[in-house]
């Protein structure tokens, strides 16, 4: 392997993007290896017979703040506008998500709901964003009933379905975090860039690895060629001594062979339908809380806007994660309890014991990432090490 100086464990943006940015900044020899017959990672999407543009592990959606992200990806693709409206089924009625102002007026008789909208602005203005549990604590009655109606009809049993646990296991901190919007913006993301690749995620990830220090195996599963050695912290490739660097963007139980236990996860299950008609819904994604097995459906034509006769839907079902079953062996959330964050602690310091292993990315790092963010922390690591003069 010393053709190579850097093995990059991951096609997906994490490891695009350290990859890039060894060959291009450093002049290294980049070698990446991908298990799945594909780049991009989850972000993988490729057009229909019909035209029409659809993202296989579920809809994604990009949204920033980071000036240095957006201006870094904006090198590898031409945008498309896109700003994300979700609708929710609610007792017959299809109503903005989050709630605001709007899927007040849309479920409440106007009057009541004119009383809501002075006293939600009174208490907490124009603009603002109160977490449910909040007014399920509030001294107003109304509000207190808002805050309850919040919680029973939009979040409880879409957590319930999404975590596959009971109501009462659910922590008050997550409920904690669910907002009502006081305001009549129906955006689901407010974010200063807010846009898809016009060319797809795919052909993204293809232009950032396309450079000719960069070498792209797909179908690859690196788990079974990489060996850390932890008595002496060597790293072995192939059954030989490896000097250069190791990316790896991977799960780290994988890694290890599972030795301090498995690291579980919520995985997900897609029923993709192709329909003759031109369009399905009103919105990209309509969530479904309280009603079906599936969480959601998303209809991708509207994403990019795609004048076709025929639309492709998926309905997402959440499904515990299994590495020995094909169906269930995509890790997609991590399950965030102190027993599984002191596990992924112990794998997290065998692998800080090799001084050539960088650990990047949602799996490695059993964190749940928007893209921007994996694309900023990439290259945070990647700046990191020059700085430190370490790549």
């Amino acid at each position: 392997m010393s053709e190579y100086d850097v093995i990059v464990v991951g096609a997906g943006f994490s490891g695009a993007v350290l990859a890039e940015r060894f060959a291009k900044i450093h002049d290294k020899k980049v070698l990446v290896l991908e298990q799945r017959s594909h780049v991009a990672g989850n972000c993988y999407d490729y057009k229909t017979e019909h035209g029409v543009t659809v993202h296989h592990y579920g809809p994604h959606l990009f949204h920033t703040n980071n000036e240095e992200v957006w201006q870094y990806l904006s090198q590898f693709t031409k945008w498309t506008p896109y700003e994300h409206k979700v609708l929710g089924s609610i007792d017959g009625n299809l109503v903005p998500i989050p709630f605001n102002l709007n899927t007040l007026d849309a479920l409440y008789p106007k009057e009541q709901a004119q009383q809501i909208e002075a006293l939600l602005i009174e208490q907490y203005g124009v603009d603002g964003k109160v977490p449910i549990l909040e007014l399920r604590k509030s001294s107003h009655v109304l509000l207190q009933q808002l805050g309850e109606l919040v919680y029973q009809k939009f979040f409880v049993n879409y957590t319930s379905k999404q975590w596959g646990c009971s109501p009462e296991e659910i922590s008050p901190a997550v409920t904690a975090r669910v907002p009502v919007v006081i305001s009549r913006d129906d955006r689901y993301f407010h974010d200063k860039y807010q846009a898809i690749p016009s060319e797809g995620y795919t052909q993204l990830i293809t232009n950032i690895l396309n450079h000719s220090n960069i070498s792209v195996h797909l179908d690859t599963d690196a788990t079974k060629l990489v060996a850390l050695n932890m008595n002496d912290q060597r790293l072995f490739f192939n059954g030989q001594a490896f000097n250069g660097k190791l990316v790896f963007t991977g799960m780290l139980d994988e890694l290890f062979d599972y030795l301090d236990g498995e690291l579980p996860y919520r995985s997900l299950q897609f029923d993709f339908e192709t329909l003759a008609q031109a369009q399905y819904q009103a919105a990209t994604t309509v969530n479904y809380p309280n009603e079906h097995a599936y969480t959601r459906i998303t209809e991708f034509k509207h994403i990019l806007n795609q004048p076709t006769t025929h639309s492709t839907i998926v309905k997402e079902y959440p499904q515990d994660y299994d590495r020995f079953d094909p169906a269930k062996n995509v890790p997609y959330y991590p399950i965030f309890n102190q027993a599984n964050q002191e596990r992924f602690e112990q794998y997290k310091q065998r692998v800080q014991a090799f001084e050539n292993v960088i650990t990047a990315g949602r799996l490695a790092d059993y964190k749940y990432y928007n893209m921007d963010d994996a694309v900023g922390n990439a290259l945070k690591i990647f700046n990191r090490f020059t700085e430190q003069g370490a790549a």
